[in-house]
């Protein structure tokens, strides 16, 4: 195995993980949904199996992914503005 090929295998596990374990502690009531942890773990998995996925061919997980990221980037983008108009209104 190449190191490229390693690389993209550790991505695609890490993203498995992240994702698994952000459901997880929201399931358990460790996290919500505003989270911005609970977010940042569902963004940096999605890229991972994104690579994974793309790398693999397996286009329909990549497409799922991409939107899972995109879906997790708005709602951290949210949440700053959010955070940002209650600093001010402090």
């Amino acid at each position: 195995m190449s190191g490229t090929e390693l690389a993209v295998e550790v991505a695609g596990w890490i993203g498995a993980s992240l994702i698994l374990l952000a459901y997880l502690l929201l399931s358990a009531g460790k996290l919500t949904g505003q989270s911005p942890t609970y977010q940042w773990m569902n963004v940096v998995g999605a890229a991972g199996f994104v690579v994974n996925g793309l790398w693999h061919g397996a286009l329909p997980s990549a497409t799922l992914n991409v939107l899972w990221f995109l879906i997790g980037a708005v709602a951290l983008i949210r949440l700053a503005r959010t955070a940002q108009v209650q600093a001010r209104q402090e």
